[in-house]
Parts: C-alpha cells; sequence; structure tokens
C-alpha cells in the first residue's frame, strides 16, 4: 500500500513519520493476517495488545514521568490513521478506546497513587481500559446519564447500566460516570472500577452490525461499593473532564475512518486496473476514474483538516468547532468513498469475504459514535454566530 500521502503533510516530523511506518508495518504482519479469525471470535487476542504495549504503541499520550513519550494529539492522528489500514476496525477501536478514549481519563485526573497504580499496566497492556459513560438513554448527551454513585463512610455505592461498552468484556478496568450531586445535571463524577469488583458485571456481550472483532458490553452496576481512592478527578467535575477528551475521540475516530477509507480507494484502484470489461479495464471507464480520483481529493481534504485541528490542540488553542466540524463532514465522506468501492467491485464487493465489504461495514458507525452527527454540526453552528 502507499504511505506517500503522509510525507506531504506539513505537520509531520521524522518522529511522527517513524511513528506512522511502524504501526502501518504493525498491522500488515500482526494484524491483518490473523483478523478473519478475530472476526468470528469477537474478540482481539491479548497477546496482541501486549505486543503493541512492548514496542511503546501505548504510551504515545502518556506522560514521561509515568513512562509515556508525553506527546500531542498529532500523535494521535498518526497512530489512528496507521491503524485504519488493518482494514480490521473492530481491532483498530478496541487499541484506540484504551489509548485515546479511556485511559486519557487517568491520565489527565488521575493522581500520583492511582497513576503508579494503573499506568504501567496500562502501557504495557495488561490493563485493558473502557469508557463507561454511555446508557440505554443517554449517548452524546452525557448530562442524562442516570447512572448514581452515593456517599457511603469512606466510599461510595454505584448503581445503574451501561451501553456500548468497548474493550469492557475482555478488559480490566472501567472507568465509570456516575451522578453524585443529584441537583445539578452536570453534577457527574468519575470512578475507576476494577472488572473484579463485586455488583459490576457484564450482563451481555452485544452483537454488532460491524467492528465485528471489538468487544462491546451492556454492563451493570449493582449496589457497587469503591472506596474513595477510586474517584477520579474532582468530585462532580467528571461531566468536564469528558468534555475535555471528547475532541481527541472524535478526531481518533475520523483518523481511522481516513486509514481505512485510503485502504479501501488502494484496494478498489488495484482491482479497476486489473478487472477486465468491455474489451479494456473497469478503470479504463472514465466514470469509474473520476470518480475514484474524486474520492482521493475527499479523503486528502478531511486528512488535512483533521491534523490542522490536531496542530490547533497542540498548540494550545481551542480546536471545537474545527475538530466538531471535520467529525461530522469526514464520518459523511468515508461512508461515501466505502459506496463507491463497493459498488466498484461489484458482486464480490457485497461478499462477506471482501476485504471492501467489511470496509463499509465498519464505517457505517462513524457518524453515530463519538457524537452522532447531527450533534457536531450543532457544536459548529452554535460557534459560527455573528457575535
Amino acid at each position: 500500500m502507499s504511505t506517500t500521502h503522509i510525507k506531504r503533510n506539513v505537520y509531520m516530523t521524522d518522529e511522527l513519520e517513524a511513528i506512522y511506518d511502524q504501526t502501518v508495518n504493525f498491522v500488515a504482519n500482526e494484524v491483518a493476517p490473523h483478523g478473519e479469525q478475530w472476526e468470528e471470535d469477537g474478540k482481539v487476542p491479548r497477546e496482541v495488545l501486549k505486543k503493541m504495549g512492548a514496542l511503546g504503541m501505548f504510551g504515545l499520550r502518556a506522560p514521561v514521568e509515568h513512562g509515556g513519550l508525553g506527546m500531542g494529539m498529532l500523535a494521535s492522528a498518526v497512530f489512528s490513521e496507521a491503524l485504519g489500514s488493518s482494514t480490521f476496525a473492530g481491532f483498530d477501536v478496541t487499541v484506540l478506546v484504551h489509548t485515546d478514549m479511556a485511559s486519557p481519563h487517568l491520565i489527565h485526573s488521575g493522581n500520583d497513587e492511582q497513576l503508579a497504580r494503573y499506568m504501567p499496566g496500562v502501557l504495557s497492556g495488561d490493563c485493558i481500559v473502557s469508557i463507561g459513560v454511555t446508557e440505554p438513554d443517554a449517548g452524546s448527551d452525557v448530562a442524562g446519564i442516570r447512572t448514581t454513585a452515593v456517599k457511603d463512610g469512606d466510599g461510595w455505592r454505584i448503581n445503574g447500566t451501561k451501553m456500548f461498552i468497548t474493550n469492557a468484556v475482555y478488559g480490566d478496568l472501567t472507568i465509570v460516570a456516575a451522578r453524585t450531586n443529584p441537583d445539578n445535571k452536570y453534577g457527574i463524577s468519575m470512578f475507576l472500577v476494577d472488572a473484579d469488583t463485586e455488583g459490576f458485571s457484564v450482563t451481555k456481550k452485544l452483537r454488532k452490525h460491524g467492528w465485528l472483532c471489538s468487544d462491546t458490553a451492556e454492563l451493570l452496576l449493582d449496589d457497587v461499593f469503591v472506596p474513595d481512592s477510586q474517584l477520579l478527578g474532582v468530585e462532580h467535575r467528571g461531566f468536564y473532564a469528558t468534555m475535555q477528551n471528547f475532541q481527541n475521540e472524535r478526531m481518533v475516530l475520523i483518523g481511522m475512518g481516513v486509514g481505512a477509507a485510503q485502504r479501501a480507494i488502494d484496494i478498489t484502484l488495484e482491482h479497476t486496473q486489473n478487472r477486465p470489461a468491455f474489451g479494456k479495464t473497469l478503470f479504463d471507464l472514465g466514470a469509474i476514474r473520476q470518480r475514484m480520483a474524486m474520492n482521493q481529493a475527499k479523503i486528502d481534504a478531511v486528512r488535512a483538516s483533521m491534523y490542522h485541528a490536531a496542530w490547533i490542540h497542540d498548540e494550545g488553542g481551542d480546536n471545537v468547532k474545527e475538530m466538531s466540524g471535520v467529525k461530522a463532514w469526514g464520518a459523511e465522506v468515508v461512508n461515501d468513498v466505502m459506496y463507491d468501492c463497493v459498488q466498484f467491485h461489484g458482486g464480490m464487493g457485497y461478499m462477506s469475504e471482501s476485504a471492501v465489504d467489511r470496509l463499509a461495514r465498519d464505517a457505517r458507525i462513524l457518524p453515530i459514535g463519538g457524537g452522532a452527527t447531527e450533534v457536531m454540526l450543532e457544536e459548529v453552528a452554535k460557534r459560527s454566530y455573528i457575535q
């Protein structure tokens, strides 16, 4: 597959290019040959995640003092795009929930004792993390969660349910959002809940349209007791901690989508250039050739917008408008590209053993997860009013 597009990115450094190349090579050698079996199994083997940990891939954003590289959002953009080349987005999201959606809460809000206790396992892959915010009646509307945590002596009693929680079936630690101030809709706190905590259980492993090799859980917290030492960050401030990480979560979803769309384009170009049709090849048909050229132009534009939004953050700016916009538009573009790639594979594109079939199924969640397109557009709109 071609990686030359990444070299033309103005935000790239030698270090970021090395991360990109290392990750692309890893997924080509360690993921692609085995991904179809993982899809059937509905899980990513822990030994693969530990290999990534041993290579330092889980520490790009972790503080240097806790064994990480202390890099910025651009590192996550590079990493997520490179993971997307695997063609198995269930693997990609397993990794990215751990590195960029869940563990950042620990990194940003954890005290010294919590960081010392959990970070070694997080970086090595011995402690896989999930983020328990979404509920049956509260997705993008975080303030609508109903799970409660009530003070009980030297700890808290947590009761509620969580839905669509990636990594929770086979993971080790879930960062749970619970309402701690019933008088304030934003009065939410975050708690570190180990998988073996009494009263904490996976009630169902969910079957999905795509992302088949990622595990997704419905969780029950039935009178779960956690000591005060498991409160993550400041009491009643968990809503704001969640908002702080949303831009990163949105970005890595688009990053993996861009990587996957680029891979789909490359696969489809190879197919159309070799598929005989009407005495020539499919690629010789102008309608196909030009639509694929437009698809490449669109993905190049999404990629550039994503990296620019990440750069704004790394420079200390507020990138909510930019990242929300690229999440909304980019997710639609990725799905449009996948549609054409399936179309140009003809009947084979509709077969489940086809890579483009899997890529198209996996892409459908992008306009939903990490903030639905409609919510993202509102984020842009309310920052676009003329004052």
